[in-house]
This record gives C-alpha cells, structure tokens and sequence, in this order.
C-alpha cells in the first residue's frame, strides 16, 4: 500500500473538515484562499450563539492533519503566535476584498485532523484513497485565538 505524501494527507483532511462543516449547515466559502500574506484553508459562515443571541458569523478556520509519531502530536502545536498572526493578515486582507462580508462577527477556529488505521465507528470519516488508512476529526477548536 502507499503512503500519501505529507501535502495530500493535507488535502484529504481539508476534505473531511469541508464535509463535516457542511454536515454542521455551514457554507463554506472558499477552500484555501490564499494572498501575499499567506493561506486560509476554509473560510466558512454559518451561525453562532443560541436563541436571541444567535447570528451569522464567519469562520478562518486552519486545519492541521497529523499521522501518529509526528513531533507535534495532534498539530495544535504547528500553530504558533507567528502562524496566529499571519492567518490574522491574511484574514483581514481577505475582508478588504470582501467588503460585504467585513460586517459579520469573525473568529479563528483549529481542526486537528488524525491519520488512523481503523475506521471510528458513530464518527464521520474519510478513506485515503489507494491505503488502509482513515482521517477523523479528533477536536474542532472554535474561537482558538
């Protein structure tokens, strides 16, 4: 069987992410949008709150796919003050060119993504194609900075 290459595991969990975001009744907007100043993996806008506190907001969302063994364990690790503050320019760049959108709240939101052996069963995963190998959403950070 073969392994997939770092940037197609990548893809695939950017995939799952979109799918899950989609199973949510989220509409994502763009996959990675990408300026001078960096990529947003999936940019999404679906609703916050709860009741009379409940709006249309829009999500930055940085998905990190991680097999075991990788020296940041589940990625969260991968998205350091530096990262944070480069999707922050890039995000901002993206509402200047959105200008309709610049009027929903925003917030910065982590998938961690995992590379498994067995499917989870109750759990939404993806099969990578041509492997023995499954990606799940181990944990979806909302508001992770």
């Amino acid at each position: 069987m073969a392994k997939p290459h770092s940037q197609d595991l990548g893809e695939y969990g950017e995939q799952l992410v979109f799918q899950w975001l989609i199973q949510k009744k989220c509409q994502v907007i763009e996959r990675r949008w990408h300026s001078r100043f960096g990529e947003i993996d999936l940019i999404a806008r679906g609703q916050s709150g709860q009741d009379s506190l409940r709006c249309d907001m829009l999500a930055f969302i940085e998905v990190k796919t991680r097999s075991d063994g990788n020296w940041d364990g589940d990625g969260l690790l991968a998205v350091t003050r530096a990262k944070q503050q480069k999707l922050r320019t890039t995000a901002h760049y993206f509402l200047v060119r959105h200008p309709h959108l610049s009027e929903l709240p925003c917030r910065f939101d982590i998938a961690l993504v995992a590379c498994v052996p067995t499917p989870p069963t109750n759990q939404l995963h993806l099969q990578i194609p041509h492997t023995q190998k499954y990606l799940t959403l181990q944990r979806y950070l909302r508001d992770a900075f």
